[in-house]
C-alpha cells in the first residue's frame, strides 16, 4: 500500500487518468451535441469501434497517423448520417435505432478485422509531446503537459464546445430544437437540419474517440476493443448534465478510478483482479443512481419532430 501512495505512483496514476479520459471526452461531448438537439444515439460504441479499426488500418497502410484519424472521423460522420436518416427522417425509435447501429458497428469492425487483419496488429502511435516550460513543472508538468496531441485536443474540445453551445447562434439553435422544436420551427429554424448536423458532429467525434483509442492509447486493434466505452460516454452526458465542464469532471472521475485499479494491479496491491476491474463501472452506477434523478435533460429528448405538433 505504501507504493501506491508514493509520489511517483500518484503522478503515474494522474498521468494515466488524463490519458484514459481522452476517448470518453471526445465521445461524450459529441453525444451531448446530439442529445441537446433531441436525439439519443446509443450507437456511440459501435461508431468508436469502426473509427478505431479504420484509423489503424489506414495508418498501417499509408504510414500516416493523421490520415488514419481523418478517415476515422469520416467513418463516424457516415454512421452519424445513417443514424440521422433512421431517427430523424424516418422517425424510428431512437433507443432501438442506436442499439442497431451499435450492433452494426460491432459486427462490421469484427468482420473487417478478420478479413483484413486476421490477427492483432500493433502500431507506433502518437507519442507524448512535451510542452516547453510547462512540461518541466514538477508533478503538474508530467501529468498535464507531456501527453500526446490527441489528448491535448480532447481537453481543448471542452472550452470549444462550451463556447459553441453558449456563445454562438448555432449553439442556441441546437438547444432550442432540443427544448421546444415546434417553437424553433415557428421561428424559421430547420429542426431536422439542426438535428442532422448535431448527430453527425457527435458521430464524427465518436469516430475520433475510436482513433484516439487505437492510435494514441493501446496502439493496436482487436475485436470489441472499446469494451463498452461508448455506453459509458453516453452515461457521462447525463452525469455531466449536458454541460462540457460536467462531462469533463465525470470523465476524469471515471478515468482516475480506472487508472487507480490498473496501477493497483501493477504494484501488486492485494485485491482480486476482477474486483479491481469492477471499480470504475461500479462507480458509474452509483454516481448515476445518485445524480440522474436530479438533472433535467432537453424537453424534446428522444422525441421525433412532427411539423404542426404543439
Amino acid at each position: 500500500m505504501d507504493d501506491i501512495l508514493s509520489v511517483a505512483a500518484l503522478v503515474g496514476i494522474l498521468t494515466s487518468a488524463v490519458r484514459l479520459a481522452t476517448p470518453y471526452l471526445y465521445a461524450a461531448i459529441g453525444e451531448a451535441f446530439g442529445q441537446l438537439s433531441g436525439v439519443v444515439n446509443l450507437g456511440v460504441d459501435g461508431i468508436m469501434l469502426v473509427g478505431a479499426f479504420m484509423a489503424i488500418f489506414v495508418a498501417l497502410g499509408t504510414g500516416s497517423l493523421w490520415l488514419g484519424v481523418l478517415v476515422a472521423i469520416v467513418a463516424g460522420l457516415l454512421m452519424g448520417l445513417l443514424m440521422s436518416v433512421i431517427s430523424v427522417t424516418l422517425k424510428a425509435e431512437q433507443g432501438i435505432s442506436g442499439i442497431g447501429l451499435y450492433m452494426f458497428g460491432l459486427g462490421l469492425s469484427s468482420l473487417l478485422f478478420k478479413v483484413l487483419f486476421g490477427t492483432v496488429k500493433t502500431i507506433v502511435g502518437f507519442q507524448p509531446v512535451k510542452i516547453p516550460i510547462l512540461g518541466d513543472i514538477p508533478i503538474i508538468g508530467p501529468v498535464l503537459f507531456q501527453q500526446s496531441v490527441l489528448v491535448y485536443g480532447a481537453f481543448l474540445l471542452v472550452p470549444l464546445a462550451w463556447w459553441i453551445l453558449e456563445k454562438t447562434t448555432w449553439g442556441l439553435r441546437i438547444k432550442a430544437v432540443g427544448q421546444n422544436p415546434a417553437a424553433a420551427d415557428s421561428l424559421g429554424v430547420n429542426v431536422n437540419r439542426v438535428r442532422y448536423a448535431s448527430v453527425c458532429l457527435g458521430s464524427a467525434l465518436a469516430g475520433l474517440a475510436g482513433a484516439s483509442l487505437s492510435l494514441a492509447m493501446v496502439n493496436l486493434f482487436q475485436e470489441n476493443l472499446t469494451a463498452g466505452m461508448g455506453f459509458i460516454a453516453v452515461a457521462l452526458v447525463y452525469f455531466g448534465s449536458w454541460r462540457p465542464a460536467g462531462i469533463l469532471f465525470g470523465a476524469l472521475l471515471f478515468s482516475t478510478v480506472n487508472a487507480l485499479q490498473l496501477w493497483m494491479q501493477v504494484l501488486g496491491v492485494k485485491i482480486p483482479a476482477d474486483a479491481a476491474v469492477m471499480l470504475p463501472y461500479l462507480l458509474t452506477i452509483v454516481v448515476l443512481a445518485l445524480t440522474v434523478s436530479r438533472v433535467r435533460g432537453p424537453a424534446a429528448l428522444n422525441r421525433p419532430f412532427e411539423r404542426g405538433e404543439a
